[in-house]
């Protein structure tokens, strides 16, 4: 179901109480330094209110300010350092031109301003939801993908980018229809996968479940309909269970575990009917039960208790501890036909594992703490990161055997740029503007005459970077230059690219060859 958030503490005046919402916020984590928090809030809550109304760009009548605030809200609850807060709450007015990055680092530290950049960079990504022109859905999302790995060196950036999809997915209740589509679309394609990758699955549910809401209005009112009328028997049935189960541990010696209700979710009964082809009422799991326990051993002693007093239903038991699922989820899953022959999900894990399973790479982040040497962390953070995204393809869909290309899928020699229409193409490293063009299209590369990088013009012999949008001038007739295939001037970096012109060259000279023929062949037949 749909997360039910907490609303921000206003004042009398009903502006964002700070201090109040600063003391909530640290019943989640730990700060260092409050105060520079509450400076980043109060400079950001200023700057909204001195801009121009054109500068506003967020959503009627939503507040980048405030967004700010739940954005480091969501990452609060995922136990991140106060550094990722601080760049959160400073995101909004940056994207909108309000504050620069420069003015960032300088008062609030370079590793704030690197963190707001990468998420300023993950923006570029929207770009690319654009109608489809040709060049394939799967191969977009896959480059996609790809430029992702290649963008994102701290995994701190894309936790706030998905913060910030977070927001916009529940703020677009009120924006047109096309508007909340685009999120939505977004969000179910990209960044739900993504925290489902990342593990993080108190996100992943929210997001699954309100990109659902909008993308499958109809579908998902009727299975909300069909959960409600059925709450209050549900609740009664829950609660009866927990108490018997409760009774259980007592009974057998065991006095530290946890266990309550699981909300089913939406999303995953809809996926699960479309999956199994069953209806609603076949649903298993819309009654489930979880059960935390401290160790490893615990787990199995419970589920020999479960099934002791209640039938296993055959083929609907999953053993995640001994085979943990690919992004690192571990929990025993069973079904008894429970009190009064109805079928009832309990799944079973230890508290570790419930950390895992909710908070993903937050529950390392919380752990191991932050180390402020960056070079200290970096490898061991970038094989984790690279590891988990590169096994999107589970979620998102079939785009071949990822796993087999590992070294060219996520080398780092490759870079991701984006044409006008918002395409992403992969050139090597070193690629300039007329590798791009005929990466695109052979007569594009022919015709090039120029090239604009973020619409500015460059010189040809400009150095491509991940995330930027290239457009190439082109004449109306003529053909490459044979400076292009100089390597000393730099021009063409690719094999592809000079395949190609000295392919012209040659057909142009073929042509010359005939016409010189043709001529000779003529002057012969005059004198005969």
């Amino acid at each position: 179901m749909v997360k039910v958030r907490e609303d921000q503490p206003l004042t009398a005046s009903g502006k964002v109480d700070i201090q109040q919402w600063l003391t909530r916020l640290q019943e989640d984590v730990r700060l260092p330094d409050p105060e520079r928090l509450v400076q980043a809030c109060e400079l950001a809550e200023t700057l909204e209110l001195e801009a121009p109304r054109t500068h506003r760009i967020w959503l009627s009548p939503g507040s980048s300010f405030r967004m700010g605030l739940e954005m480091a809200d969501i990452l609060g609850e995922l136990k991140l350092d106060q550094a990722t807060l601080e760049a959160a709450v400073l995101y909004r007015a940056v994207r909108e031109g309000l504050l620069s990055l420069e003015a960032v680092a300088k008062r609030f530290g370079e590793e704030v301003a690197s963190l707001i950049d990468g998420v300023l960079q993950m923006a570029a990504i929207s770009y690319p939801l654009a109608p489809d022109h040709g060049m394939g859905q799967h191969n977009q999302q896959e480059n996609l993908r790809k430029m992702l790995v290649n963008m994102v060196g701290d995994v701190r950036v894309a936790l706030i980018k998905i913060a910030e999809r977070t927001c916009a997915l529940r703020q677009v209740k009120d924006a047109p229809r096309d508007k909340s589509l685009q999120v939505a679309r977004e969000v179910a394609d990209i960044y739900a996968p993504l925290a489902h990758r990342l593990g993080i699955g108190q996100l992943k549910w929210e997001l699954e479940d309100l990109s659902f809401r909008y993308l499958h209005e109809d579908e998902y009112k009727a299975i909300a309909k069909l959960l409600a009328e059925k709450r209050l028997d549900r609740d009664r049935y829950i609660h009866e269970v927990v108490e018997t189960i409760k009774g259980l541990m007592e009974a057998q010696h065991i006095h530290r575990y946890d266990v309550d209700g699981r909300a089913k979710h939406i999303y995953s009964i809809w996926r699960k009917m479309k999956r199994k082809r069953i209806d609603f009422s076949q649903v298993h799991d819309v009654r489930a039960v979880r059960i935390l326990v401290p160790e490893v051993t615990d787990c199995y002693t419970v589920l020999g208790i479960i099934h002791s007093r209640w039938h296993h239903v055959p083929n609907e038991f999953d053993d995640y501890i001994a085979n943990p699922k690919k992004n690192g989820y571990q929990s025993l899953h069973t079904a008894v036909m429970g009190p009064e022959n109805k079928v009832l999900e309990i799944q079973i894990r230890t508290f570790a594992m419930h950390d895992e399973a909710e908070l993903g790479v937050c529950a390392h982040w919380r752990y191991k703490g932050h180390d402020t040497n960056a070079k200290s962390r970096s490898y061991e953070e970038k094989i984790a990161w690279l590891r988990q995204v590169l096994e999107w393809q589970d979620e998102v869909g079939g785009f071949g055997d990822l796993r087999e290309g590992l070294s060219s899928d996520v080398a780092p020699d490759r870079i991701y740029v984006f044409t006008p229409d918002g395409h992403v193409i992969d050139l090597p490293r070193v690629a300039t503007p007329i590798d791009f063009a005929y990466r695109v299209h052979t007569e594009i590369g022919h015709l090039c005459r120029g090239a604009k990088i973020n619409g500015r013009i460059v010189p040809l012999t400009y150095k491509l970077k991940t995330g930027q949008q290239v457009e190439i001038l082109t004449a109306t007739k003529g053909g490459p230059s044979r400076d292009w295939l100089n390597p000393s001037l730099g021009y063409v970096r690719t094999s592809r690219a000079r395949a190609k012109i000295q392919a012209w060259f040659k057909h142009q000279a073929r042509d010359q060859n005939l016409e010189e023929g043709r001529a000779l062949f003529e002057r012969e037949m005059r004198r005969l």
